[in-house]
């Protein structure tokens, strides 16, 4: 029987520190801190970030160790977010793992987010079940939208994704339109549960085979507040749960249609969701029925591995810790990579 390995994750992507522990697929500890600061500019400041980075990373992997019960001589290998992300967010991450390796002496495990994303199904834990070789994986974040076939835990193939904006950039760039606060994809989806959804309607843009648009979506729901604003001053207002109802509604159908066309021409059942928008209820909810409808065997992460968290870095490292496909030193951020 081969010996526990303990990793110790680390995830800065954007703007959450976080570290996790897992001891081989079963995580003993997952800590976050979130940044308020970005939130009155609307969106994330980069250089911001990664001053709070480096702030946090230190406490958060001392919480990490601590709530896991391991010392740092116990750990096996140190697994981080090498991109795709924000640079000097990533390199915060990089350069604390880089030197824990150099310290300790441990193997150290380059992963890629999105990668991170659908491994965090493989998870081990109570009551959650892994989806089986080959799956379907919709990952919805605000960076992302893409339909992943995955074939193994190291084989991923792109079967198509956003051309421009993503699903969660489009829900806090309708929710700013709405004059709702940063981050807009929660508040979209709280207002939405008592609005009706058919109180507008969009038209959904029409992108060849299984790629997204919704920067036209955007524009066109732009559009009709103007035009509605000019009739009533205080439309939004009043009718702030039904356009949220409506807008959520259109962005999900998008999202299912293009991934119900992706099983049904690739012949899968295994479905699974991730990314932070999978934490969206209607999202959740009507995968679920559709499911059912379809005959498919559905998978949706628990809450706390939907948004970045260092524990689906941790299950990655995991698996390329079993083929040892460690990093060089020399290794550096990459903002962008493909899946």
């Amino acid at each position: 029987m081969e010996q526990d390995t303990f990793i110790l994750a680390i995830e800065s992507s954007c703007d959450d520190t976080s570290a996790a522990v897992l001891q081989n697929r079963k995580v003993l500890s997952n800590v976050t801190a979130n940044q308020s600061v970005h939130e009155s500019f609307g969106g994330v400041v980069p250089e911001l970030a990664s001053r709070a980075h480096q702030k946090n990373i230190v406490p958060v992997v001392d919480q990490a160790l601590k709530i896991a019960n391991i010392v740092p001589s116990q750990l096996t290998a140190v697994a981080f977010t090498s991109g795709p992300g924000l640079l000097g967010s990533l390199l915060v991450g990089v350069s604390f793992s880089k030197s824990l390796h150099t310290a300790l002496g441990i193997p150290l495990i380059e992963v890629h987010h999105m990668q991170a994303h659908i491994l965090a199904h493989m998870i081990e834990g109570e009551g959650q079940s892994q989806p089986k070789f080959p799956f379907l994986c919709l990952t919805v974040s605000g960076g992302h939208t893409q339909i992943v076939k995955v074939s193994d835990p190291y084989t991923f193939e792109v079967l198509g994704e956003t051309i421009d904006d993503a699903a969660g950039e489009a829900f806090d760039k309708v929710a700013k339109i709405m004059g709702m606060s940063y981050p807009g994809g929660p508040l979209i989806d709280k207002y939405a549960k008592e609005g009706n959804p058919d109180f507008l309607a969009f038209n959904k843009p029409k992108i060849k085979e299984l790629d997204f648009s919704f920067s036209g979506l955007k524009t066109s729901f732009l559009y009709t507040l103007q035009e509605e604003v000019k009739k009533d001053a205080d439309f939004v207002t009043k009718n702030r749960s039904d356009l949220c109802a409506s807008i959520q509604k259109t962005i999900v159908d998008i999202l299912l249609e293009k991934l119900e066309l992706a099983a049904t021409s690739h012949g899968i059942k295994e479905i699974a969701l991730a990314g932070g928008v999978s934490a969206n209820r209607e999202l959740r909810t009507r995968l679920q029925e559709l499911a059912i409808q379809k005959g498919w065997n559905s998978y949706i992460p628990p809450f706390e591995y939907t948004t970045d968290n260092a524990a689906m870095i941790g299950i990655s490292g995991y698996y390329k810790y079993i083929t040892r496909d460690f990093a060089k030193n020399t290794l550096t951020a990459k903002a962008r990579v493909s899946i």
